[in-house]
């Protein structure tokens, strides 16, 4: 499986928050191609993201394709269950 199948993964971030450095941490060593969007001092930004994230109001916001899957815990929840790599992997 290469990049080319990857499906795209977006991470809404702060620069000093514990929990964006530990799902960065889990998506690269996973092998996981992410973008990440630092939402430090941008409210109304973060306030849309939210909102499309069923008002989910902590940081990070791990959307996998459209799908928005929670934080970090939600993400090792996933990799703990087998699931993560095949989210963003798909046959």
């Amino acid at each position: 499986m290469g990049p080319e199948s990857q499906v795209p993964v977006k991470l809404y971030t702060r620069r000093w928050c514990g929990y964006c450095f530990a799902a960065r941490q889990l998506f690269t060593q996973l092998g996981v191609d992410f973008e990440e969007i630092a939402i430090d001092g941008q409210s109304g930004l973060r306030q849309k993201v939210s909102e499309r994230a069923g008002n989910w109001r902590t940081v990070p916001m791990v959307f996998i394709g459209d799908h928005f899957i929670g934080g970090y815990q939600e993400a090792a929840e996933l990799l703990r269950r087998g699931e993560l790599k095949q989210m963003c992997f798909p046959d």
